[in-house]
Order: structure tokens, then sequence, then C-alpha cells
């Protein structure tokens, strides 16, 4: 049997897991399960007599050691921040890496001894990143080999609540990292190019910018900008585009009424809000507003915010009761976004039975003959259930197929990676199809921007 390290057996893994379980009589597949939670793990094996779960504290160095020496091949699915000292295990013990994580400075360095001992080290192959740059680059590839020339390429993701389970009036419930959510956009301008022109957009600004997208039977959806679309010219190989724009997607209205949020300072991380244990919701919106001797809180709030009492936007703030002064906070030493977050969590948490729902939708733009021609590509999926959601989908499944592919000796290239090459993507592509992951294509006057 040959085995299979897989570290972190939260939400995003189940989807991951079930597939290599179900390879695993024919593939003489062996899972070992690891977590901090040895319960957790236990859950996942789903009581196969081809998995193991263990409990596993990757800051003990034997125990990672041990675990790593003696698998074939580890998948590390934990935060992004923590696959470095699991990296340096698999070079010194000659193991090959999947993670579903963004390349980090740390990783790319190890770049040169993963070639010299042979491995390959696949990054970046869950949903966004990973889904989004295996199907961007088959067009963009299919473009450049029948002559074309890449002019424009917009790329667009969005995890949502599926139209079934859509219950508020934000059209939105956290399908992934609340704290991500909460903290979108922040750290940096948002860059991009547009007919050649570059364009920046600050966070006070980020959320009334947005452009509008209609999704074949799913509606019209928005996208706000993304931190830095720039980097995505050199790992396409599209240096001399005049457009390069990537987006995160939600339903239409909720940019505009998440910018209330970021207007009064509710997003900030950066400080830590005075008894914030013992402080209501209603305190917490209160503690953003001048003081008046006889307007209430809410009076102060629509002043403030310009909306009026009959405005959905105001229907929306009611809607997550933040002017309840019985709620409590309940959180030592939190900062203004760590309070947010737990106001939104008691309205957007998923319910047992809700479903969730990935969007993504590229658009490429190309001068094919002397003519400029544009394709559209769509893909939703829409999850099972709470275990086997659409996140874990599209996430999870990439990772499994990436690591059998690997582990087969499909994918040869060696190296620190992302799945931009034929080899890794088409395969993958291919597969994901017989799982309801498809993305259907279809040309489109190509409209540009003519005044940038």
């Amino acid at each position: 049997m040959r085995e299979i390290l897989i570290i972190g057996a939260g939400r995003s893994a189940s989807s991951l897991i079930q597939y290599l379980l179900d390879q695993s009589e024919e593939e003489q597949l062996h899972l070992v399960i690891a977590d901090l939670s040895l319960e957790l793990a236990q859950k996942k094996t789903s009581n196969h007599p081809n998995a193991t779960a263990i409990a596993l504290d990757i800051f003990n160095e034997i125990q990672r050691k041990t675990a790593i020496q003696q698998s074939d091949i580890v998948i590390s699915m934990l935060p992004a921040h923590l696959h470095i000292e699991i990296a340096k295990d698999c070079v010194l013990f000659k193991k090959n890496l999947v993670t579903a994580s963004y390349i980090s400075e740390a990783m790319q360095a190890l770049d040169a001894e993963v070639k010299k001992n042979g491995l390959i080290f696949m990054n970046e192959i869950g949903l966004d990143p990973g889904i989004d740059h295996m199907s961007a680059m088959k067009v963009i590839d299919e473009i450049r080999e029948n002559g074309g020339k890449m002019l424009l390429f917009e790329s667009f993701c969005g995890g949502l609540v599926a139209p079934e389970s859509d219950t508020n009036l934000w059209n939105y419930k956290f399908t992934w990292a609340p704290r991500n959510v909460v903290l979108a956009g922040q750290g940096g301008v948002a860059k991009f190019i547009q007919e050649g022109t570059y364009k920046y957009i600050p966070y006070t600004s980020l959320f009334r910018r947005t452009e509008f997208l209609e999704v074949d039977g799913y509606g019209k959806f928005e996208a706000y900008s993304n931190r830095d679309s720039l980097k995505y010219r050199s790992i396409y190989g599209l240096e001399d585009i005049l457009t390069l724009y990537r987006g995160t997607i939600r339903r239409v209205g909720f940019s505009k009424a998440w910018n209330m949020f970021v207007q009064l300072g509710m997003t900030d991380d950066s400080y830590v809000m005075e008894d914030s244990e013992n402080m209501s919701y209603r305190q917490f919106m209160n503690s953003f507003l001048p003081y008046h001797p006889t307007d209430s809180v809410e009076i102060k709030t629509r002043l403030l915010l310009k909306i009026d009492q009959d405005d959905i936007m105001w229907d929306k703030l009611l809607e997550l009761d933040l002017f309840n002064d019985n709620k409590i906070v309940g959180l030592k030493n939190a900062t203004p976004a760590h309070i947010l977050e737990k106001i939104l969590s008691d309205s957007w948490t998923l319910e047992p039975d809700d479903k969730d729902m990935i969007v993504m939708y590229h658009k490429f733009g190309y001068e094919l003959d002397g003519k400029k021609v544009q394709m559209d590509s769509q893909m939703v999926c829409i999850g099972q259930d709470q275990t086997y959601t659409a996140m874990a989908k599209t996430v999870g499944l990439p990772v499994a197929i990436a690591t059998l592919l690997i582990l087969n000796g499909k994918i040869k290239t060696t190296g620190v990676q992302i799945p931009i090459r034929k080899e890794v993507y088409m395969p993958i592509l291919k597969e994901l199809e017989q799982y309801g992951i498809h993305f259907i294509e279809k040309p489109m006057p190509y409209l540009g921007y003519k005044y940038s």
C-alpha cells in the first residue's frame, strides 16, 4: 500500500479524503489523516479500512518528522503559514508535497533544493488559487495555439450561498473563514490594468467600484477588485496584455451594504476596543458615532451613512440586530473586525440544511485574423450538504487528483510550482467534469474599455 499523509482534517478536507478513499482499493492507497484533534481525524476516516487517524501537533518535531518519513507523499491542508516546516521535512526525507495555498517566499526559496532532489511541490491547486489557474491557462493556451493575441483577461470567483438557501437580505452567508471575509481588501491598494492604463483603488473606495456579471441560469452578480491583479501577468505569460483584472463575486447590492461597515470603521483590525467583553451590540455601533444629546443611535447611524429609514440598506442593518442592547459581544481584547465577525456569524452561519455555491467567471479578449473577439467561461458548483460543500469539493478534489497523478508519475516536472502546465491542468480539468465541475464557454462580442 502507498501511504498518503494528509495533515489537517478541517472542512476543506472532506471531499479530498472521500475521493482518495474511493480510489484506495484500486490504487492501493493507505491514508494517514493527521490533525491536532484526533476526534476530528477519526471522523474523517469514515471507519474505512484503508484510513488511519492520528493526533499530530506539527510543532512537535519528532511527531511531524516521523509521520512525514513514513509516507510516500504529503498533503498539507493547514493554513498557509504552517506549511514551511512540513515542506523542509519533505525536502529532508525526499517526499513530494501538495498544498492548496499560495506560494510563500519561504516556499519559493526551497525551489532549487526541491529540483535537486527530483521532487514536486505542487501549490495553489485548490479553487482560487487552483481551478482558476487551470481553467484560465487551458483557454489562454488554446488561443495562442490558434494564432490569437491576448488583449483582455478578467477573472472572478466567489463563495456564496446557493439560491435555495439564500434567506437573508444580504444574499450572503459564510461559506469559508469568516475572518477572511471581514478583512477582505485590506493590506494594500487594489491594482489592475485596463486598456494599457494602470488603475488603483484604495480600500476606502473598493466596495463602491464594482463590475456586473450575468451568469446563465443564476442571474446578476457583482464583483469588487482583488488586491493585486498585476502579478498574474508574469504567472500566465501575459506581459503585453492591455486589460487584466481579478475580482471577488457577490450578489448585487452586497458591496454597497458592506461599504457601510468600512465607512464606520468596523472592519479595522489594528486596535483593541476597551472593555469589549462587556460591550453590547448597540454600544459597539454607538462607539463609531458622534455624540448627540437627544438623537438615538438609530438616527445618528442614518444621518452619518446618509440612508433613509425606507432604504433597503437600513433593513439590512436591522436584520443583523446591530442595535440590540441586550446582546453582549463577550470577546476579550477584541478589535472592531473581531466584533463584527461575531455579530455577522449570528446571522450568516449556514444552517444544517443549507447549501453553498461557487461561481467562477473568466473573460478572454483576443485578436485573431485581424478581428477582436471574446470568449466567456462560466462555472457554477452547488454543495451537497454541510460536509460535502461546494467549497470543500472545489478545493479538495483538485488537490486529491493532483496527488494521485504525482504518485502515479503522470506529472513529471519538478520544483516548487503551480498548476499552469498542460500535463497538470488537462487531466485534472477532465476528471473534475465527472464531478460536476465544468466550464461552459461561449463566444461574446468584444467590448473592451474604449475610454480607459
